[in-house]
């Protein structure tokens, strides 16, 4: 199959060849015809005006002269123009890529009517298979991605709830180091304490500060206070024993001197004396040593675990920010990944079912090659073409709304305005008259098309016909008679008795002498047969048909050849 559509191919390539060369040649040709035909014409017209030219000077001789008279002027334009849907639906390929080739395609010239719209008719099939393939690795690359962005969302989730119960524990943790800062110094002295490292979590625990709080019994509270209290009350106790048997100790010495109490009885209570005075400086020591080595120590621990319970919330807060962001930015590429994949898939879809055109709209199928002749003939559409991205396959007009195109002159294109009637005829149907409106006049003139244009300026017009008509086809050349204005009880003239003599305009009253009276005169509305005489010309006098064609230059120095005034109004 991809032989014969190879060598289908080169057939086509070779037709396209010689008939490029023989259209080359058929426009060398055309071209010098159209010289000739040109050089041909402009001598017929140098001698036929040269054998009619009249001598200076000859009036004489019969004269055909029009009465003026008073009258009704139908303004009337008439040009010619091709019909033309107003209302056209473009099929263009959507496709990219170094071209997709048509598989299929409906004839030319189809009729498409609103049940094969609703029917959704295939107008052309273009070929997908490759399209189809990439359309398969693509959605399943699709669906890595939308695994990997699921995984995203919940690794996002997990990360916002793992972040939630880490600044919970950390906020918990700087709590309980403020219970068991109050617990062991009271809550005035611990909050007092503390507010003298909140300012710099990180510094170093001043001992004169600590001390400080030491010195003072009373700011003291909690275990800290407990613990005082039993230091002093070991003291205390000792200190009384100790009294109670230094007392003693005196009593037996005067009981051992009378010989009343033996050696023994004085020994032992020396012993007694000896025994409580150990145990009350041992009080006292353990009273000091807690106060300058334990209650610092276990103070400045609970301290510095209250300030890294702190810190450790900051770290904490830190670190959930940055794990965090980095899921979120994992989650940001995961979704901008799968969103762009999915939009690759879409897209392929899309230009998967571009490859189906159906039936957008009723009317006719043209190609887009119709309207260039060469192009057509040359390139015409066809199965097993390449198309391109922005090339139309072909066009629907609705030809349930025609009109007609039209290139109206600049003379007349003063009196041509939207809204007015027109008449038209179709060439292929001249029996049938359709009735029509202008409705719109181009407010420039067109551009010069190329150095067979004459240089008179044209306008392009639009008529719409009123209705629906089968018979009439795109393409179609019509004649257009626009009805510019109707005029009641005026002065009318033909249009070529009035002549331009040096900037004005005149006509030539026959009196009945010899030589014709020229009056100036001043000209209103026309159509191409009639104008309208404002002044000059009374209504029962006879003009000239045919004003003279020159004037002796001693009646008129600036005389010039009689030209219809009408064409430079």
């Amino acid at each position: 199959m991809e032989v014969m559509a190879d060598e289908g191919k080169r057939q086509k390539r070779g037709r396209n060849e010689r008939g490029g060369a023989v259209a080359k040649a058929r426009k060398g040709r055309r071209l010098w015809v159209i010289v000739l035909f040109m050089a041909i014409a402009a001598t017929a017209v140098v001698l036929t005006g040269w054998m009619r030219r009249p001598a200076a000077g000859d009036l004489s001789g019969g004269r055909a002269t029009f009465t003026a008279r008073t009258d009704e002027l139908i303004i009337t334009v008439i040009e010619t123009g091709n019909i033309k849907a107003q209302q056209s639906t473009d099929i263009m390929c959507d496709l990219g890529g170094r071209g997709t080739e048509i598989a299929s395609i409906v004839a030319e010239g189809t009729v498409i009517t609103q049940e094969d719209v609703d029917n959704g008719k295939i107008l052309c099939q273009l070929n997908s298979s490759e399209l189809e393939d990439y359309y398969s690795r693509e959605k399943t690359e699709l669906s890595g991605d939308h695994a990997s962005y699921l995984q995203a969302q919940e690794a996002h989730l997990i990360q916002l709830k793992q972040n939630e119960s880490d600044i919970a524990a950390a906020q918990l943790a700087v709590e309980f180091g403020m219970l068991d800062l109050q617990n062991h110094l009271g809550k005035a002295a611990a909050e007092e304490l503390a507010a003298h490292v909140a300012d710099d979590p990180n510094s170093a625990i001043d001992m004169s500060v600590l001390l400080e709080f030491l010195a003072e019994p009373n700011s003291l509270g909690g275990e800290a206070l407990q613990s005082l209290k039993q230091y002093k009350d070991s003291i205390l106790l000792a200190d009384g024993q100790f009294q109670k048997y230094t007392d003693v100790l005196a009593g037996t010495v005067k009981l051992h001197d009378a010989n009343y109490a033996s050696d023994l009885d004085l020994q032992s209570a020396k012993l007694d004396v000896d025994r409580f005075r150990v145990q009350k400086e041992s009080a006292e020591e353990a009273l000091n040593l807690f106060k300058l080595y334990g209650l610092p120590k276990q103070t400045k621990q609970l301290l510095s675990d209250y300030s890294e319970a702190k810190r450790e919330l900051v770290r904490t807060n830190a670190r959930t920010r940055s794990s965090l962001v980095q899921a979120e930015v994992r989650l940001e590429s995961t979704e901008a990944r799968y969103e762009l994949q999915k939009e690759r898939v879409e897209k392929l879809q899309g230009e998967i079912a571009a490859c189906t055109i159906r039936a957008p709209s009723p009317g006719i199928v043209i190609y887009g090659t119709s309207a260039d002749w060469e192009k057509r003939r040359e390139d015409p559409i066809e199965v097993g073409d390449s198309v391109h991205r922005g090339q139309k396959i072909f066009s629907i007009p609705n030809s349930s709304l025609m009109g007609v195109q039209l290139r109206v002159h600049e003379a007349w294109v003063n009196m041509v305005k939207p809204g007015q009637e027109a008449k038209i005829t179709v060439e292929a149907h001249p029996d049938t008259p359709f009735e029509g409106k202008v409705t719109s006049v181009a407010p420039l003139p067109d551009p010069p098309r190329g150095w067979l244009d004459p240089g008179s300026k044209v306008y392009t017009t639009q008529i719409t016909i009123a209705g629906s008509h089968d018979i009439i086809k795109p393409g179609m050349s019509a004649k257009v008679e626009i009805l510019a204005g109707h005029l009641y009880d005026v002065v009318i003239v033909p249009v070529q008795v009035v002549a331009n003599r040096g900037g004005r305009k005149v006509c030539y009253i026959d009196t009945g002498g010899t030589t014709p009276e020229e009056r100036e005169v001043q000209t209103g509305a026309f159509n191409s047969i009639f104008v309208e005489i404002v002044s000059g010309v009374e209504v029962g006098e006879n003009v000239l048909l045919s004003p003279p064609r020159r004037i002796e230059k001693e009646t008129d120095p600036k005389a010039e050849e009689t030209v219809p005034a009408i064409a430079g109004r």
